[in-house]
């Protein structure tokens, strides 16, 4: 179950750090930002909180799953949940992220594109390196996802089955996701 969070959103700021591990970051955009929990079983395993950036464009400020609840889908699940939701009022999804070959990769397999690069944005804006895949993080990047196409991607993605082909402890790789159609 995914609901909205209108009370104390810092109830959640274990699973917020995941995604953005400086606090202070976090503090620009919690206050305006709505938040979603995504619930199994009463237990929040998974937020995000999103932003209105005007012109049309909703942002995913923060996306996160809680580790052993990670590569089941739902992530995805959040990011087709907002793009429903926000999808006759806005004209465009956007998530700004590090440059990451995880997450990066995971938001373009969400049928997001790459928009735009702020070069040294992690450098400049955060107190301590942060290292994700074996990389250490420098620049932005900013994906986006029309959300008035009469079919996205991100519909598209979800009709069809999902499996890794290759699952590994090294976080220096990343893994590929595969597709493949369902035959009923």
């Amino acid at each position: 179950m995914i609901r909205e969070v209108t009370g104390n959103k810092r109830e959640y700021l274990h699973l917020l750090l995941l995604a953005d591990e400086q606090e202070n970051m976090i503090d620009q955009y919690l206050d305006r930002g709505t938040m979603f929990v995504l619930e199994e079983e009463g237990q929040a395993i998974g937020e995000c909180v999103v932003t209105d950036e005007g012109s049309g464009i909703v942002e995913i400020q923060n996306l996160a799953i809680a580790p052993d609840f990670q590569r089941r889908g739902y992530g995805k699940k959040l990011v087709s949940f907002v793009a429903e939701r926000y999808r006759d009022e806005y004209d465009t999804l956007q998530i700004g992220t590090g440059d990451s070959p995880l997450t990066v990769p995971f938001y373009e397999s969400c049928g997001l594109t790459v928009h735009h690069v702020i070069p040294n944005y992690i450098l400049e804006h955060y107190d301590q390196p942060i290292f994700e895949g074996g990389k250490q993080l420098k620049d932005k990047v900013y994906l986006r996802m029309s959300l008035k196409d009469k079919k996205s991607r991100i519909d598209e993605l979800l009709e069809k089955p999902y499996w890794c082909s290759e699952i590994s402890t090294d976080t220096t790789k990343i893994t590929t996701i595969t597709t493949k159609r369902g035959t009923g």
